[in-house]
């Protein structure tokens, strides 16, 4: 269950709203990247300390994808960097950071650099960023001490029922032990398939997969990772190439010359380009990237350690 007591943390005093709750006022839609950022992360680790949280769990993180909706450019590295290594090891679903690290992620979201997440502790406390510097915090207990305080920063703390970006879990298959066997059973006959983990949003990693070399990848999947299973590779490149659709977007994933596989997202108008940039390819196939279209072979989300499925793709 969410946090009982929901607020919305913001710089927009309530005077200056329409009557469709719309800002009308002078205050500008992005961080000032001083004071005012300052405030709000004060704010934060008030109603953090009023809840008695000090740790918080990272939930469903993400990366900034093909489009970027926020009113600034997203920066190189998605604004991690010096909170996690070049390869975002720590920065999954589950991972426990401290509040100071939290903090940090939200200045991250507010100044809208890539990296966008959900910030809880159970059932007790969370925080969510949107868009336009609204926060929303929950907590298990009204705070009155921290929306008190977060008044004395300048900011405005507004009760509401619920956050906007309160979680909607999918129903989702645990990748147990059954769903693996059902992908040996499969390689058997098929001799390989190609395998796409997604454990940050936005952010998807390749396998081939052979009988011989299943086990080794499996032990290497990122925690809670959603694992997509697909037809493996074709090696005739030219052939998938001829065979692209004449329009809309499609996913082209290829092995590279040294073994890598990699991904692109192109339509009708850049497949020259794409012919170009897979001339060395020694394997490819296109898959269609609208959800009603896109059906893997199998897809499962990887369970914690002790056999319990708690992400929430």
């Amino acid at each position: 269950m969410p946090p009982a007591f929901v607020h919305r943390i913001t710089k927009y005093d309530p005077a200056d709203r329409d009557d469709h709750g719309g800002y009308q006022g002078a205050e500008e839609a992005v961080s000032d990247q001083g004071p005012v950022e300052a405030a709000y992360l004060e704010a934060v680790s008030a109603f953090a300390e009023a809840a008695g949280v000090d740790r918080l769990e990272i939930r469903e993180p993400s990366v900034s994808g093909l489009v970027h909706f926020g009113a600034q450019p997203a920066v190189e590295g998605q604004g991690l960097g010096g909170l996690f290594p070049a390869d975002l090891a720590g920065y999954h679903d589950g991972a426990e950071v401290s509040l100071a690290v939290a903090l940090e992620l939200i200045r991250v979201m507010l100044r809208e650099q890539g990296a966008w997440c959900r910030l809880e502790a159970g059932d007790v406390f969370a925080v969510h960023v949107g868009w336009d510097q609204y926060v929303y915090v929950g907590s298990d207990q009204p705070c009155t001490d921290a929306v008190a305080r977060t008044r004395e920063l300048g900011l405005f703390a507004e009760p509401l029922a619920a956050s906007p970006y309160a979680p909607e879990p999918e129903v989702a298959e645990a990748a147990d032990e059954d769903f693996w066997a059902s992908i040996h059973t499969e390689l058997a006959a098929r001799q390989g398939l190609l395998l796409e983990e997604t454990h940050i949003v936005n952010s998807t990693r390749w396998h081939r997969l052979t009988t011989d070399n299943l086990n080794a990848v499996r032990a290497g999947l990122g925690p809670r990772a959603r694992l997509s299973v697909w037809l493996d590779l074709q090696p005739d490149v030219g052939a998938v190439l001829t065979a692209l659709p004449s329009e809309w977007q499609i996913e082209f994933v290829w092995e590279t010359k040294d073994g890598t596989i990699r991904s692109v997202v192109v339509d009708e108008t850049e497949y020259q380009e794409l012919a170009a940039l897979v001339a060395d390819a020694r394997a490819a196939r296109a898959l269609p990237v609208y959800a009603d279209e896109r059906r893997p072979l199998f897809q499962a989300v990887l369970p914690d350690t002790d056999g319990v499925l708690r992400a929430r793709w």
